[in-house]
């Protein structure tokens, strides 16, 4: 991998080792930072701010000075503006739904990681071969699974993906041992009735017992 990638090769370094992404997208700021601020207590230290979230790049900037040792991201981007925004506001990573080349070249010519969704093996490597950080496959569950993931390791084998859309605390080992270098989680982290009763000691136990699970 040439020097010019070295930013890609610290994001894969950091998936191997914390493994579990966590997506919050919240209609309120402060709601965003109380579920961040939860999770991290829990030792999750890769966050993805939705852009359909409250005040996106005013959450994500000010997560970043209250959890200093998180690494704070951007997700659900579709277009060059939102991700210079999101780039401004500190986000160390980005996340697309879709593939989209000129995305792609957008977040490589800043050396900052970018992992677009994909769903077919013609996608997943034209993705990266682009110059994808890491390759989001999405939604997985409505594709089988682990099986899905396990049928792509053959092909695609080398190239990093991360599973989001139906993984839970009960099947993210599961995709881990299959294959995936990182799991992207989101509602099933942080239920509703545990937000709607601000029960933050059960997020942060949910989160605890998620880290847990991904030590292999």
């Amino acid at each position: 991998m040439s020097a010019n990638f070295s930013y890609r090769q610290a994001w894969l370094n950091l998936l191997r080792q914390h493994r579990a992404i966590a997506v919050i997208r919240s209609p309120n700021l402060d709601l965003g930072r109380q579920i961040a601020q939860a999770i991290a207590a829990g030792g999750i230290r890769l966050i993805e701010i939705t852009w359909t979230s409250d005040r996106p790049a005013e959450l994500i900037a000010q997560l970043r000075q209250d959890l200093p040792e998180c690494q704070i991201g951007a997700g659900t981007l579709l277009d060059c503006d939102q991700m210079q925004q999101a780039i401004a506001a500190g986000a160390s990573f980005l996340f697309s739904p879709h593939f989209q080349l000129d995305l792609v070249k957008f977040a490589c010519d800043r050396q900052v990681p970018v992992v677009p969704g994909c769903l077919s093996p013609t996608e997943i490597i034209a993705a990266w071969q682009a110059g994808a950080s890491s390759v989001k496959v999405f939604p997985i569950q409505s594709m089988g699974g682990c099986q899905y993931l396990q049928a792509l390791q053959a092909p695609l084998a080398g190239i990093p993906l991360i599973p989001t859309g139906g993984v839970t605390l009960a099947n993210a080992r599961a995709f881990v041992e299959a294959g995936a270098i990182g799991v992207g989680l989101a509602s099933d982290l942080f239920p509703p009735d545990l937000i709607k009763t601000e029960n933050w000691a059960g997020i942060t136990q949910r989160a605890k017992l998620l880290v847990q699970s991904l030590v292999l």
